[in-house]
């Protein structure tokens, strides 16, 4: 599918470069970026369901506790 982006001129020129060096067209460059994105935000999510039964802390519990443990 084609599609029109718009792109930061440093940034476009940047990829270019890394295009022309890696032998990859832009569209590829492009497209790998945001698969990864995509797989790293799957990730997150899951990593966020995988504990969503954990225990949570207020904050200013935990600063006291670290300051307690010598750790602050």
């Amino acid at each position: 599918m084609r599609t029109t982006i718009t792109l930061n001129d440093k940034l476009y020129k940047t990829l270019k470069v890394q295009a022309a060096a890696s032998g990859e067209s832009l569209s590829t460059l492009i497209e790998e970026a945001i698969k990864h994105q995509l797989l790293e935000d799957i990730e997150d999510l899951q990593d966020i369901k995988d504990r969503e039964n954990d225990p949570t802390f207020l904050f200013d519990d935990l600063v006291k506790e670290f300051k307690k443990e010598g750790l602050l």
